[in-house]
């Protein structure tokens, strides 16, 4: 290269230099702070209030942008909800911060402790739960309506009842079918064996001003809906059909999480909640004449 060309180059540069920030080493990640721990903890501690709408609250809705769009904010809130035995079903604007209790955590509300505290009987307990199941798989009871975020559930006191008095039914039908219509053995399946306590139980009792017995059928289907309305995961709408109430995004987010049970795969299993190709919500029983349901029960079939 001549010296005449060398010179023009000198006085030139380099066309494209390079900058500073171009061959700097990259910034180092922000460092979490304590402002940051104590805001995660913060939508850790609105996530743990079922009742709480992130559209109601702007500080809720504040955080859940942070969690949104700030990955490190997220793995922080992630990990406060790990420490504190939460798994995280979901963070969006419609369900805020869903979280569930594991097994372990301090925040678990155990059926089991539920039903002590609603009875002490055992048979009752048993109902308990059972009614929490009912409720459940006539909320959402077809895998498309849990799958859809936009579906929501409608259930009525009265007409839970008589969903599961159509699956004592069932139950009973397939005992006596099988030629064993006495008492189950103790290994029998949850349902099986239980399905006597509830069809032997009234659905209403009798008082002097006609209010429904707690340890009816009904005023156990109503304690349970009541405790999931407490707990942000049913809404009250009327009083129609001994209460009529309506699903939540958490309790979507809650069912999705316990479908897979083997209670639930016992109830859907009778074929009162189709699961296979979703074409009805509920079958009519064969002879509608021989099931005493509860008045105004609103059952919705659904072709």
């Amino acid at each position: 290269m001549s010296e005449q060309h060398a010179e023009h180059t000198d006085a030139w540069g380099d066309p494209y230099p390079a900058r500073a920030a171009d061959t700097a080493p990259p910034a180092a990640p922000a460092a979490v702070t304590p402002a940051d721990a104590a805001d995660a903890a913060r939508l850790v501690s609105f996530g743990l209030q079922p009742k709480l709408l992130p559209a109601r609250d702007a500080e809720y809705a504040e955080l859940l942008r942070r969690y949104r769009e700030e990955p490190a904010f997220a793995r922080l809130a992630d990990a406060v909800a790990t420490g504190l035995g939460l798994i995280v079903l979901e963070v969006s604007t419609r369900a805020g911060m869903a979280v569930t209790a594991g097994e372990d955590s301090v925040f678990a509300v155990r059926m089991g402790d539920y039903a002590r505290r609603a009875s002490s009987d055992a048979a009752d307990r048993f109902l308990h739960g059972l009614a929490h199941l009912a409720v459940a798989a006539m909320a959402f009871p077809r895998p498309e309506d849990l799958a859809d975020d936009a579906y929501i559930g409608r259930i009525t006191v009265n007409g839970v009842d008589a969903f599961v008095r159509h699956a004592c039914n069932r139950l009973e039908e397939r005992a006596e079918e099988q030629g064993d219509n006495t008492d189950p053995a103790t290994d029998a399946p949850g349902l099986e064996s239980g399905w006597r306590i509830y069809a032997r139980r009234s659905a209403t009792g009798a008082t002097k001003d006609a209010r429904r017995l707690a340890g009816s059928t009904t005023g156990i289907i109503g304690k349970a809906v009541a405790f999931l309305t407490e707990s942000g995961f049913l809404q009250r709408t009327g009083d129609d059909a001994g209460g009529t109430y309506r699903t939540t995004a958490r309790y979507q987010l809650q069912v999705r999480d316990m479908a897979g049970s083997a209670a639930m795969a016992e109830l859907l299993e009778l074929g009162v909640v189709p699961v296979t190709d979703g074409s009805a919500t509920l079958l009519p029983p064969p002879d509608p004449d021989s099931l005493e349901l509860a008045a105004d029960a609103g059952l919705p079939f659904h072709s």
